[in-house]
């Protein structure tokens, strides 16, 4: 079953490929939880912290943030804010107070308990690409997202082990109405994955669908399912200095039910943040700090994250940039300070590539090893990503996840271990100064595991690559692509449990879905 973990096993090197005979699907990495024992990179000293932390306050106490939310700015009233319509105020000994309560870890259960996410602490987790409008691939070139592409995105989510959750819609599929688009987009991820699942903060009733979906889909009683974290959502504040309606109300409902909320603030340096990256970065820690605030208020200790996704801007055109040193320095400095605060971190695995070319793999890997560098717990975007989150792509999907795969080997404990076997003397003693290692005893006995196993890389010369044809790596990707979507087999899920998925599904659909303006 596409639950059950592949074993890797290879069988003499490039040759060992020659072994898929009936089947294109991948060789992988076995299902796991990516631990970062590395000292993350930290920019700042401790005067540049407190400089950070002192400007996040200063415009929390002095500035305020716009919270376009009267539930939210009565809450935040009541426990003492300065409200000035929708501005609200808050000092820094509240904001340090409301902090203590929210804890640094926590533990995320899907419907399949064996897929349970660890948020927080050393922890780092992968999710696919989200709520792009468009997709891509080598065949049909750019395309309005729709169902069926929804769906494929959601089976190679599943597919892939190195991808831990299953976040927001991968490709918005626009031939759905928005009215009942959360509640077909659910179902078919509840029933396509067992992975954690994510809901839209986009007002009550959208949240109270997917919530009861999950509980459902958990085989749970609604106490069991407020009694811990099953599912998430995360919240972006609309910089600068505001949160919306929609989204403070979905996740003050999720805080209510001791559901995880991450906040992250969407900050482009230049653009919607100061030009400066530490002034971007404070701007954003006090967006998303005041929404931390207010959801530590309304159930104090309430699973959150805070996120970045501060960037730059090109100053010539205006245009979004991702996976540049200003990126990866505003992802490591909030990295820092999310530890500061004692706060799990979000960042991203993101590229302003149009195709799945050098630039996508060069901004998306600084994305990616930005995240490992800053301590990351939780990497949105991590598979599949283009055109600065308007394009989701199979192939770069495919692409990405050798990446990740690469990261998740560079953290295991065999890349770095010193024990008398690593050190390995007796085989250097055997060899000498003449031989070589291939055949010698200690080699035979490691090297179906010695080395990463690349997913998608072609390790073979130049001769040997274009006599098999010239295959380029977007090309190798898309077959793999093709042949997973071919053979994939969903896992399993209680029948009794599936039809009442669906049951609820159609009654909401006959009650009108969810309210619209069009």
């Amino acid at each position: 079953m596409a639950d059950e973990p592949i074993k890797r096993k290879r069988g003499g090197g490039r040759a060992g490929n020659a072994r898929r005979t009936t089947s294109k699907l991948p060789e992988q990495m076995p299902w796991r939880i990516p631990v970062n024992t590395d000292k993350p990179t930290e920019p700042l000293d401790e005067d540049g912290v407190q400089a950070i932390h002192k400007g996040a306050m200063r415009i929390l106490s002095e500035i305020g943030i716009e919270f376009l939310n009267p539930d939210a700015c009565k809450i935040l009233k009541g426990a003492g804010c300065k409200v000035d319509g929708t501005n609200v105020r808050m000092g820094e000994d509240f904001v340090m107070e409301m902090l203590d309560h929210a804890p640094a870890e926590f533990t995320i259960t899907p419907r399949n308990p064996d897929r349970a996410i660890p948020m927080g602490g050393k922890h780092i987790l992968f999710g696919n690409v989200s709520s792009p409008p468009n997709m891509w691939d080598l065949k049909r070139g750019k395309r309005t997202g729709d169902f069926e592409g929804y769906k494929e995105f959601i089976k190679l989510t599943q597919f892939f082990n190195c991808i831990h959750f299953a976040g927001g819609y991968p490709v918005e599929p626009i031939d759905i109405h928005a009215r009942e688009r959360h509640l077909d987009c659910l179902y078919e991820k509840l029933t396509l994955t067992d992975k954690v699942v994510h809901a839209y903060s986009l007002g009550k009733e959208r949240v109270e669908d997917v919530m009861e979906m999950v509980r459902i889909a958990g085989g749970m009683t609604r106490e069991e399912f407020d009694a811990k974290p099953h599912m998430y959502t995360n919240i972006n504040s609309v910089s600068p200095l505001k949160h919306d309606f929609p989204m403070l109300e979905g996740a003050m409902i999720h805080a209510r039910r001791n559901q995880p909320v991450i906040v992250t603030p969407f900050t482009l340096a230049g653009a919607m943040a100061p030009v400066t990256m530490s002034g971007a970065v404070t701007l954003s820690l006090a967006e998303g700090l005041a929404a931390i605030v207010l959801l530590q208020v309304v159930n104090p200790g309430a699973p959150c994250a805070i996120g970045t996704f501060t960037s730059n801007v090109d100053m010539k055109t205006g245009a979004p940039a991702f996976g540049t040193p200003e990126y990866m320095r505003a992802t490591q400095m909030t990295g820092q300070m999310g530890r500061f605060y004692g706060l799990p971190i979000r960042s991203s695995g993101v590229c302003a590539a149009n195709v799945p070319d050098g630039q996508a793999m060069w901004e998306t890997s600084n994305s990616l090893w930005a995240a490992v560098q800053s301590g990351t717990n939780v990497v949105y975007h991590a598979a599949g990503w283009l055109e600065g989150g308007l394009i989701a792509s199979p192939e770069k999907f495919i692409m990405d996840c050798d990446v990740i795969q690469q990261i998740q080997r560079y953290m295991e404990p065999a890349t770095y271990a010193t024990t008398p076997d690593d050190i390995a003397l007796d085989a250097i003693r055997e060899v000498g100064p003449n031989g070589h290692y291939f055949g010698c005893q200690h080699t035979q006995d490691r090297y179906e595991d010695a080395f990463y196993s690349p997913l998608i890389s072609d390790w073979s010369n130049y001769e040997a690559w274009d006599l098999n044809g010239g295959v380029w790596t977007a090309e190798r990707a898309h077959e793999m692509y093709k042949g997973i979507i071919a053979e994939f087999e969903a896992p399993p899920i209680d029948i009794a449990i599936r039809d009442e998925l669906a049951d609820f599904v159609a009654r909401r659909k006959s009650e009108g879905g969810v309210p619209t303006d069009f």
